[in-house]
């Protein structure tokens, strides 16, 4: 018995397996708190120091606030127009803050212009009605043109001038959360002519002979319209998740012979689908547009839907495919590096076609690739795309967010944003 006793006695105080597992544990935490103690602060790279000031020192904001109204306005002019800047005015505290004023004016270095007004009186929650008044004026000396149709050819890129003056009114109801509905009318008068960049054909060299509609007779519009907007989205200016839908008809009078008298049918959906707590989304996008031209007549070239470009098929120049009738669908998965910036990868396809009745699924043009979302406030304020397709790559840099909502006016919904 004694004897067992001292065996077992020896045992528990000799230095055995486990005394040696507790002495290399301590050793390997010792180590792990050495190395802890001797690490660098994680030093943040120049791109993320550059960002981080800009937003922490809210530079956006005091750009966008200017000095009693008056600020710098960025891009807005037709693509290919080149960087776009200049001056511009806005109150929002008219008449007790019931009413907003906003006026620019923006140039390009390639001589594009854009001059325009707008009175809002937005709805508030004693009163549903809104109410905004709109003019604008384009010079656009050089927009693209490559014939009619989804069987346009690249080769055939030749230029055209530009110039329009608009007027609309709309009015509009707060219906329920998130939906309004709105009549309008305006005022259109347009002037094309020959292309001021002298590296491309002009447009009647190329396609003149009757071959354009539109080329050759340049009325006034008279419009009227309605649409109907539902708006579901976390954020209107940046959305992250929820739906968005808008449909837009409106119907234009040729006020001279009447053959260009057509009416158009602008329907778009939108879904973000976010995860990770919103830090990534899915950015989901169908639109079509449609027109109608009855007993012969045509809807002219300036005024019919356009595809190509930055703000849909983004790996084909700008107003690549011209036709009477137009389909897109885009998709987005976007996630955020760090604060201020996101990545997306992207994918898009759609078509045009000169009968209703061609436009489906089938022949459709494709683009896929890339971009960078910059953003302040939780809203997009700078982006750049490059997309890919089977006639080269794009490279984009656009002052505003791909999926940003536009209402139809009198002024060609297409050509000239």
């Amino acid at each position: 018995m004694v004897v067992v006793l001292f065996v077992m006695v020896g045992w528990v105080i000799a230095p055995g397996p486990l005394g040696a597992q507790e002495t290399r544990t301590a050793r390997i935490e010792a180590e792990r708190d050495r190395k802890a103690g001797a690490l660098a602060p994680d030093e943040p790279t120049k791109a993320e120091k550059v960002l981080t000031d800009f937003k922490d020192n809210k530079v956006l904001e005091r750009i966008q606030a200017g000095y009693n109204g008056l600020r710098g306005r960025l891009g807005g002019l037709a693509t290919g127009g080149g960087f776009a800047l200049g001056p511009e005015y806005y109150r929002e505290d008219l008449a007790k803050g019931d009413v907003q004023l906003r006026s620019s004016a923006v140039f390009s270095f390639r001589n594009f212009q854009r001059y325009d007004l707008e009175l809002m009186a937005p709805e508030t929650r004693s009163r549903p009605i809104f109410f905004q008044g709109y003019a604008v004026r384009h010079y656009y000396p050089s927009l693209q043109y490559y014939g009619q149709g989804p069987d346009s050819e690249k080769e055939g890129r030749s230029n055209f001038l530009y110039e329009d003056m608009a007027v609309d009114g709309t009015v509009g109801w707060l219906a329920g959360k998130g939906v309004r509905l709105a009549a309008s009318g305006g005022y259109l008068k347009v002037h094309t002519g020959r292309g001021r960049e002298r590296r491309w054909a002009s447009i009647e060299e190329n396609f003149g002979g009757g071959r354009t509609p539109g080329l050759d007779a340049q009325p006034d519009f008279a419009r009227v319209g309605t649409y109907v907007e539902l708006d579901r989205t976390d954020n209107r200016l940046g959305p992250r998740a929820g739906t968005y839908a808008l449909a837009n008809f409106h119907h234009l009078v040729d006020r001279g012979r009447g053959l260009h008298s057509h009416e158009r049918l602008d329907v778009e959906v939108q879904q973000y689908i976010p995860f990770f707590n919103q830090r990534r989304v899915i950015a989901l996008r169908g639109r079509t547009n449609l027109t109608f031209a009855r007993d012969g007549r045509q809807v002219p070239f300036y005024l019919q839907p356009v595809l190509g470009g930055s703000d849909d098929l983004r790996g084909f120049r700008p107003f690549r495919f011209y036709g009477n009738q137009s389909m897109v669908m885009n998709a987005e998965y976007r996630w955020e590096v760090f604060s201020g910036l996101d990545m997306a990868l992207f994918f898009d396809a759609g078509k045009v076609a000169l009968r209703r009745a061609d436009l489906d699924f089938s022949n459709l043009e494709t683009a896929a690739g890339f971009g960078l979302r910059w953003n302040a406030r939780n809203s997009v304020f700078l982006r750049m795309d490059v997309g890919f397709s089977h006639e080269g790559f794009q490279v984009w840099l656009k002052f505003n967010n791909i999926f940003a909502p536009k209402l139809i006016h009198s002024s060609s919904s297409q050509i000239v944003q």
